[in-house]
């Protein structure tokens, strides 16, 4: 997406069901989808109700099945479309980006880990039930537990304090270990089942409309065709291209931090030209702005180079970090593309280009969304502007998503070319 300038949205009908779209509808969709969402964004984040209104305007804009190919009913896109979306939508509401985003990565599930007749069925059921996939694989909570069931299928027990979009989805996708074996699993689960109980986490002080919340699961019957399949780690056990699960789900991470970064520098952009201007941090008006044949802001922030070089770092920043991001997004499809043929030096060159694309992401959201505060000045301490969403939905999200270990391996292969270890999607 420009950081500078933002083409006119245009009136698009939702594709009917199956439809084969190419790149441009959808992201004439999303940016409709956009507009719509921010134009109430500010009133809903400060209510933080669960998001059941905003899951309808994605799924009648045919958002929720972009991913699904069309002969299964679904929009037939690609990953690089999608990415793009999540990044459009994110610019609006980072909170329905990281819905938006998981739902994508988690309705992928059997793709990357199940056989090709189980994976199709589920994109049919899926895409005929216009499901909003939830859940989460989070490796640092303890795995749910699967009990085999002596007439076939499986009982689930336990309880995950980490789920995303657990209160808006209609399927959630998780991770259980068999009680007699101990192999990790990912199995699917109705979430209108009595025995599955959500939790509100509304006290996060960002992404409030995400959905997320804990889920305990009380002898929940899990049939034998809804395990997805293996989630274990051991070496040989998934073939590379389930390795990309992860990769896909960094991306969709770097997506979400760069459409907050894209949304607050286009707000605060907008808030600098229409607003009288101020100095940041002292509130002295910079003037009666003399200079004859000039916009009041513009002969404003002449007299400020300060502004003008913060905006300038902040569009290097985010441009900087969204070519990285793309570039890893290109690799990332040529992956997927090659399905079984990936190899596992293929595997660990894009998983590795996806850590350091959502390294890159992240450092630029804290550094846009603290730094464009600054030079809005007093202004941005304003709860009725909201410019302090942008700034609490990036700390949230990182805060779940540490870059941290990933850089430590991306470091390594540098060094040593050491693959880094499998992974699940966060």
């Amino acid at each position: 997406m420009d950081v500078t300038t933002a083409p006119d949205p245009a009136t698009t009908a939702p594709a009917p069901a199956g439809a084969r779209c190419g790149r441009a509808h959808w992201l004439r969709v999303a940016r409709e989808v956009a507009d719509d969402l921010a134009t109430d964004a500010i009133t809903r984040d400060q209510a933080g109700k669960p998001p059941f209104d905003e899951v309808d305007r994605l799924r009648e804009a045919g958002l929720l099945t972009l991913l699904t190919a069309a002969e299964h009913g679904g929009g037939g896109a690609d990953w690089g479309t999608a990415h793009a979306v999540v990044r459009d939508i994110a610019a609006a509401d980072g909170a329905i980006g990281q819905l938006l985003g998981g739902h994508y990565v988690l309705s992928w599930t059997a793709r990357f880990f199940a056989g090709p007749e189980t994976a199709a069925r589920i994109a049919r059921d899926s895409a005929a039930g216009q499901w909003c996939w939830g859940g989460g694989f989070a490796a640092h909570e303890p795995p749910l537990r699967l009990t085999p069931e002596a007439g076939g299928g499986y009982l689930l027990n336990g309880r995950q304090g980490t789920v995303g979009g657990a209160r808006v989805a209609d399927r959630l996708a998780v991770r259980a270990a068999r009680s007699d074996s101990g192999e990790p699993l990912a199995v699917l689960v109705d979430p209108a089942h009595p025995g599955v109980t959500s939790g509100d986490d509304g006290d996060a002080f960002g992404q409030r409309l995400s959905g997320g919340g804990s889920v305990e699961f009380d002898g929940v019957p899990v049939a034998a065709d809804a395990v997805l399949g293996s989630l274990s780690s051991d070496e040989g056990a998934l073939p590379p291209f389930a390795g990309l699960a992860a990769a896909t789900a960094r991306l969709v991470s770097a997506q979400l931090c760069l459409g907050i970064a894209e949304g607050v520098l286009a707000e605060a952009r907008e808030y600098t030209r229409t607003r009288e201007y101020t100095r940041a941090g002292d509130g002295t008006p910079l003037g009666d702005y003399p200079v004859v044949g000039l916009p009041a802001w513009q002969d404003g922030l002449a007299q400020d180079p300060h502004v003008l070089v913060t905006y300038g770092e902040l569009t290097v920043d985010a441009r900087a970090a969204a070519a990285l991001a793309d570039q890893a997004v290109a690799a990332l499809d040529e992956g997927l593309a090659r399905g079984e043929d990936l190899t596992d030096d293929e595997c660990a060159e894009i998983s590795v280009l996806a850590t350091a694309a959502e390294a890159a992401a992240a450092r630029a959201v804290h550094d846009i969304t603290t730094r464009t505060l600054d030079v809005i000045g007093p202004g941005a301490a304003s709860s009725r502007h909201g410019f302090d969403r942008f700034w609490r939905n990036a700390r949230t999200h990182t805060l779940y998503h540490p870059v941290a270990h990933g850089l430590r391996q991306v470091g390594d292969y540098f060094l040593s070319g050491a693959h880094p270890p499998f992974a699940l999607p966060a």
